[in-house]
């Protein structure tokens, strides 16, 4: 029997999209783990992962503002026709929604996650109205989309004009450097691609983190749930029968006190007591 993987985290977050970065980025480079990693010691990024034919990069800057930047080009050498930021509230789940829709879409022979056929901005964030969050009226050329509680949205500009302009930013928590988590995608980004990202806003699954490195205002927003010790694993088939044979083999003989008498007879007693026994 293997043990479980450990958990990071005693408590549970939810909603996921409060719950901000734990101090590291796994969850968002694990669908790309097998592409090449680029550890840098010069500029802006720490490390850099790139698809196989480098047309697409995700980079990692740790300790800045944006911490992930991501971006796709028709080859390597080219201009990025689309940019994807996150920054450092943002929980690392969520960038694994892209992250893991790019992997799954890559190859050598496919530009998918270049082109975007669809025209309607309400395609990028679907998973967000199917959810129930709610759309407001248009105002300055700039829809929005607010989740339930309040506490997460889009921002769609859907006038402006130009290939690099931001069009859509998703985001969650109370504004502040430490509580809002932003996501922002330029114009030319695949409306799936935004989505499937929307998507990982959405998920209701919650995420694990330590209380104790939590911001307190997002722990006092977030519901927040112990997390129980793992239960032991279910025993093999091998296991129950050696447990089943260990229950019928005999118990052993066990081994029973028995006083034993000593048949040794006393020494002599020395020539001075006896002497002294008879004077008495």
């Amino acid at each position: 029997m293997t043990d479980p993987t450990p958990l990071e985290g005693d408590v549970y977050v939810s909603p996921r999209y409060l719950a901000g970065l734990p101090g590291h980025a796994d969850p968002s480079f694990d669908p790309v783990k097998h592409w090449p990693h680029h550890h840098l010691d010069d500029g802006p990024f720490q490390t850099v992962v790139t698809s196989p034919d480098h047309r697409i990069k995700i980079g990692w800057a740790g300790d800045d503002y944006d911490v992930w930047r991501i971006s796709a080009a028709e080859d390597a050498l080219s201009r990025a026709t689309w940019t994807a930021t996150f920054n450092q509230n943002t929980p690392p789940e969520i960038v694994h929604g892209l992250t893991s829709a790019l992997a799954r879409e890559w190859s050598t022979d496919t530009d998918s996650f270049l082109a975007d056929p669809s025209y309607r901005w309400t395609d990028a964030v679907q998973p967000l109205l199917d959810a129930g969050w709610e759309r407001r009226p248009l105002a300055h050329g700039t829809v929005e989309i607010v989740a339930p509680d309040g506490l997460a949205g889009a921002s769609i500009d859907v006038v402006g004009t130009g290939p690099d302009r931001e069009t859509v930013e998703l985001w969650a928590g109370p504004k502040g450097w430490g509580t809002r988590a932003e996501a922002i995608f330029t114009a030319r980004t695949p409306k799936h691609l935004i989505a499937a990202t929307a998507a990982a806003f959405v998920d209701p699954t919650p995420v694990a983190r330590y209380k104790n490195n939590l911001d307190p205002r997002l722990a006092q927003l977030a519901q927040l749930t112990p997390v129980e010790p793992p239960k032991p694993p279910a025993p093999t088939p091998l296991d129950v029968q050696q447990t089943a044979a260990a229950r019928r083999r005999p118990p052993a003989l066990g081994t029973r006190s028995v006083p034993r008498w000593s048949t040794a007879t006393l020494p002599p007693a020395a020539p001075g007591a006896a002497l002294s026994a008879r004077r008495r």
